[in-house]
């Protein structure tokens, strides 16, 4: 499970260093993807195939499903880790993240999630203020 947040900062060559936690979690290569909110999903090989099976069930003849399995898969990227345990993000990937060189990389349970550390502040403060409105929400249905 990944949890947890960590800032770094992406070089001039768009590398970042992936907590060392995160990193056993993940393996040795990762599938890299546009994310919602505009962040970055980073996924293990192993959550990766899942989520291509359960797209896979998904039926050709709606238009949700083409429209997000073209969505992800267009996006992807299959990037190895460095021995210094740094990823390579694609350029394309960082223009849709809006990356600068402060990011904040979190634990989302199965992924990690790269994003603009302004971004996310912005995110995460409204977030914050709705918690318990959404926890309300939840409760009546059983999760919390």
């Amino acid at each position: 499970m990944l949890i947890g947040e960590y800032r770094h900062t992406i070089d001039g060559k768009r590398r970042i260093a992936l907590p060392a936690k995160f990193r056993r979690a993940l393996g040795k290569k990762v599938v890299i993807t546009r994310g919602l909110d505009s962040c970055l999903f980073v996924f293990s090989q192993t959550q990766w195939r899942s989520i291509v099976e359960k797209l896979n069930r998904l039926s050709m003849g709606q238009a949700d499903s083409r429209a997000f399995g073209r969505y992800l898969f267009a996006g992807a990227a299959e990037i190895d880790i460095d021995q210094l345990g740094r990823i390579l993000i694609p350029s394309e990937l960082a223009r849709h993240a809006k990356l600068t060189t402060k990011t904040v990389l979190i634990g989302v349970n199965d992924r990690c999630e790269v994003w603009d550390e302004q971004l996310w502040d912005t995110y995460r403060a409204s977030v914050e203020q709705e918690a318990d409105r959404v926890a309300e929400k939840l409760g009546e249905i059983g999760v919390l």
